[in-house]
């Protein structure tokens, strides 16, 4: 099979799922009739019709008769995500008259959860735009392909494995349209119960609606150009962390409390250890602020607990700069947004999962290490114990996907650094900013603006695409377009 035989295995459900994706991005149309943004329309109905364009045309190329590889499956979900961000851009580009790397960059950071902007100024720009920017977030958050599964109705191993390539492991279901279904029924009423949270703080309905999409999505997107610190309310803040923190959950938990009536926390470890991560983040955040930047406790306390949800929820928004505090302080914060939520849930990073899983094996590792090389040691995870064979390669895996992750952030660093030799900021607020995009998290330095060079601003716009999948279906797609799926 050469390329295109490869390809065409695959582009029907692409263009099933492009198609979709036209229907559900004309409910932007909605704001800019209600607000008289007759400018707008043109712009954002560019939108749904691209997608069904594209997607119309991608469905009538012919498929062969045998079912595509996993390698397929993982280029095509790449490809998707690309697509989406390109034609996602297009509003961008007549609307404001952005570049088109710019108009890129905002999309790909919208899709992706991500939430860094190069926006000139967000409280200034048509309502439809930061509507799109949140809805796109909202969208993101859950998966394109999450989401187009569970609406197309459609089962099988090509939908199955477009799935699973989203980096989507979570599994309530016998099927993936039950599980996709399942959770957009649990994500829209978390969305519903977030919005009724935020409210309750005293903030405008129009910003509401926005800042809880990009919220329970672990986007960070905002309405405003001074983000969330324009506000200047504790209560929608604390409001905020409860929200970041359901978003950065794993979604199992509310299945099981939505159809089994049962909700323990304490029962996940996943969940357990995120709760642990965001109190030592806000102890630690707290303690440098007050001791190393003289902040007052008060002042401390509200920015502490705000920016550890928000960094290990890898939510982007912010409450402070860390290009302001102490180096070491920002390192801190580093680690929590490396590691990111759960797995199953909306938000990005390495996982928690994974990292329960690294350490798993490192304690393994060591076990084996002192005892007689005829025993044998037993790996347990969450619970049960895994045959040798098996512990192995899922260890291997788990350990190369961590490796790549920290490769891939010194390299694309050294690129910056490279790409931005004049820059005024330090080396440990670009390798912050490296690695807030690369785990979708948002939160900036003010290293990412709109006067970085042409190929720094690629660099990022790869960053978010390559992390949002986590690593393989973009490489598989480098890969594939360079030697073929043989």
């Amino acid at each position: 099979m050469d390329r295109f035989e490869y390809f065409s295995s695959v582009s029907g459900d692409m263009g099933k799922i492009l198609r979709f994706m036209g229907l559900i991005a004309a409910i932007p149309l909605i704001v800019t009739v209600a607000y008289s943004e007759w400018e707008m329309f043109v712009p954002m109905g560019l939108v749904p019709l691209l997608f069904i364009i594209v997607g119309s045309l991608l469905a009538q190329v012919p498929r062969p008769a045998r079912e595509p590889r996993l390698s397929v499956a993982l280029m095509a979900v790449a490809l998707i995500w690309l697509i989406s961000a390109l034609i996602g851009s297009v509003p961008f580009i007549i609307g404001l008259h952005m570049s088109v790397t710019d108009s890129i960059f905002e999309a790909m950071s919208g899709w992706t959860d991500t939430g860094l902007t190069l926006l000139p100024d967000v409280g200034a720009a048509p309502k439809t735009l930061l509507f799109w920017r949140s809805f796109m977030q909202w969208l993101g958050g859950i998966g394109i392909v999450a989401f187009t599964v569970a609406l197309a109705s459609r089962s099988g191993l090509v939908q199955r494995g477009l799935y699973r390539s989203e980096a989507r492991s979570e599994a309530f279901m016998p099927s993936v349209v039950g599980t996709g279904m399942a959770m957009w029924r649990i994500y829209i009423i978390i969305t519903l119960l977030s919005f009724g949270l935020v409210l309750l703080s005293g903030v405008p309905v129009w910003d509401a609606v926005n800042l809880t999409m990009a919220a329970i999505a672990t986007g960070g997107f905002s309405v405003t150009s001074g983000g969330i610190s324009d506000y200047n309310n504790v209560l929608l803040e604390l409001s905020l962390v409860v929200v970041m923190l359901a978003g950065a959950m794993p979604f199992k938990l509310y299945y099981l409390m939505y159809h089994h009536r049962t909700f323990s926390i304490f029962g996940d470890r996943q969940a357990v250890t995120l709760l642990i991560l965001v109190l030592s983040g806000f102890v630690v955040l707290t303690l440098d602020l007050v001791v190393l930047t003289g902040t007052d406790l008060l002042t401390a306390m509200r920015r502490g607990i705000f920016m550890a949800a928000a960094g290990i929820s890898s939510t982007g928004f912010q409450t402070a700069s860390p290009s302001l505090w102490p180096p070491v302080t920002t390192l801190f914060l580093i680690i929590l947004v490396l590691i990111g939520g759960s797995s199953g849930s909306t938000a990005g990073g390495l996982k928690i999962s994974r990292v329960l899983l690294g350490l798993e094996s490192l304690l393994w590792w060591f076990r084996r290490i002192f005892v007689s090389g005829k025993a044998i040691v037993p790996f347990r995870h969450e619970g049960r114990t895994v045959q040798k064979n098996i512990a192995e390669v899922e260890v291997s895996k788990n350990m190369l996907i961590i490796i790549m992750y920290f490769l891939t952030i010194f390299l694309c660093t050294v690129a910056v650094l490279h790409f931005e030799p004049q820059t005024s900021f330090e080396s440990s607020n670009v390798i912050f900013e490296i690695t807030s995009a690369f785990c979708n998290n948002g939160i900036s330095t003010g290293f990412v603006n709109p006067d970085m060079s042409l190929p720094t601003k690629w660099v990022f716009i790869f960053l978010m695409w390559f992390g949002r999948l986590e690593i393989v279906p973009v490489l598989v797609l480098f890969v594939g377009l360079v030697k073929g799926f043989d």
